[in-house]
């Protein structure tokens, strides 16, 4: 049965007895586990919105005409790329965290047309079963996890290199049914959430390294696997007792390491096999996907705007200038951000699969901002809080008989506010920036799909700086491969207009 809601999703993930290892320890049952299951609220809240609003976060889709989550949908348009960013600023404003979609969503998108075109050249039927694929996970409705970033080893090596062939993953041994895997992916976003994981090579391959090109679907359950829970800055908050330390105790986000040792992948669900001349296409594409979704983050952005707006009012300087100055400046960022991101969607085109590819420079941009700007943002969150945000005590002083007097007294801002919500937006705005959900908006921001170098590669590569060169000359009036008959050397213009008065100021 498909799943419908929020509820049916967290009850889908139950007893499937993956192996978790958190604190040295295996989880039994995630869902039931207090750290693990903010971050499985956070993906609930993408089957919720479907259901209450699905003109944002549903779309029909061709391939199975049924309407389906916008996470499932392959892009038919530009405006299905546009609605998509608008789907992830509200959850990031519904959640203010990661809620761990965005990975699948972008490399479903970017295997439909890769798979299309090498096919197209090999005559392989990648991207049929890549559609019976997304088929079944649209009837169902499920999770789709992507597995991009490999370990790495020895950075200065490629993958057939490695002194250890399993700093990459890659095929280890293979049957007339399918192939099986050995390696590590890194930082996989929401992986213990999700359904499915889709495995891709993580950068441009060689020959060499063709055991290395393979990219299949696998179920989170399936044996071989075993996940290492990644930590998180205050994470185990939500293991004590009361919920306001936290800061936002119901919603967070989830980062985990996968192990793979001799996991099959079967036949139907293998959707690159060997083709290492298209890893770098697949990895492009769905970096530029992936660049434009980070539009997510001004959703947190808009969460950490209006939690220091009302640290201000509740401190009693809301109309300070120098208050609402810097909101304007934490709006203007955030929205540079959005906009960059959108703009990319509407400047899309149709690929010859059929699906549509959002512009490239523009991802790139709106990655790279958000490299900085949340920063910045954060910083002047901080500044409008105060210092009472790290040196608050904790919630069980307030609620004690000796000390939770004297910190009602002590800790109060202007009148009408209650000290405990004055407690608790500075909280969320720890959170944020400091705490656990500084990872989804802070240091995730930094290096999700790409570090910042990485897309200054990509903007340097599309500057069409020859081109831009030209349009200067010609409004110049610069004719190439002549030499100026107006404008003389520069020795002897300096002369002509200079020299006459040198000359009388010599005598």
């Amino acid at each position: 049965m498909p799943i419908k809601n929020g509820a049916e999703y967290i009850e889908s993930l139950r007893g499937r007895k993956l192996k978790i290892l958190l604190f040295g320890e295996r989880v039994k049952e995630p869902v039931d586990h207090p750290m693990i299951r903010p971050s499985i609220n956070a993906v609930a809240e993408t089957y919720d919105l479907a259901v209450e609003d699905p003109e944002l976060a549903t779309a029909k889709s061709s391939i199975s005409g049924m309407p389906v989550n916008r996470f499932l949908h392959i892009a038919e348009s530009a405006q299905d790329l546009v609605n998509q960013n608008r789907m992830q600023r509200k959850l990031g404003q519904l959640t203010g965290t990661c809620f761990q979609r965005c990975v699948g969503m972008d490399a479903l998108n970017s295997l439909y047309s890769t798979t299309f075109e090498i096919d197209a050249k090999h005559g392989k039927q990648y991207h049929k079963r890549l559609i019976e694929f997304i088929k079944t996970v649209q009837r169902e409705n499920q999770v789709i996890g992507g597995a991009m970033t490999d370990v790495k080893g020895d950075r200065s090596l490629s993958p057939s290199q490695q002194a250890d062939p399993d700093m990459f993953v890659h095929i280890t041994k293979r049957d007339e049914k399918g192939v099986y895997i050995t390696g590590a992916k890194a930082h996989q976003t929401g992986c213990i959430n999700s359904h499915w994981i889709i495995v891709m090579p993580t950068m441009r391959l060689k020959a060499e390294d063709k055991d290395y090109a393979i990219v299949g679907a696998i179920p989170v359950d399936a044996p071989g696997i075993t996940y290492i829970y990644g930590r998180q800055s205050c994470d185990t908050r939500s293991m004590e007792d009361g919920e306001i330390d936290a800061g936002n105790a119901m919603y967070s986000g989830q980062e985990a390491m996968i192990i793979f040792k001799d996991v099959f992948i079967p036949n139907y669900l293998i959707f690159m096999d060997g083709e290492y001349e298209y890893a770098a296409m697949l990895v492009e594409r769905f970096t530029c996907y992936h660049r434009r979704s980070y539009v997510c983050k001004t959703g947190l952005g808009d969460v950490l705007i209006g939690a220091a707006a009302a640290i201000a009012d509740y401190n009693g300087v809301a109309n300070a200038s120098h208050i609402k100055d810097k909101l304007v400046e934490m709006t203007y960022l955030n929205e540079s951000i959005f906009g960059a991101g959108i703009a990319s969607s509407y400047q899309a085109h149709k690929t010859a699969s059929g699906n549509w590819q959002n512009d490239d420079m523009l991802a790139n941009v709106c990655k790279h901002s958000v490299t900085k700007f949340p920063y910045e943002i954060g910083r002047l969150a901080q500044d409008i809080a105060g210092g009472l945000m790290v040196t608050m005590p904790s919630e069980k002083d307030f609620r004690s008989l000796e000390a939770g007097p004297l910190l009602e007294k002590y800790l109060k801002g202007r009148k009408g506010v209650s000290t405990e919500n004055r407690v608790r937006i500075l909280r969320l705005i720890e959170n944020m920036t400091l705490g656990r959900n500084a990872v989804g908006y802070l240091t995730e921001s930094m290096h999700g799909a790409g570090s910042p170098q990485a897309q200054r590669i990509q903007i340097a590569r599309q500057m069409q700086l020859e081109y831009k060169k030209k349009i200067a000359k010609r409004l110049a009036k610069i004719k190439e491969g002549e030499a100026s008959e107006t404008m003389p050397e520069s020795s002897e213009y300096f002369d002509k207009i200079f020299g006459a008065k040198e000359k009388k100021k010599s005598k």
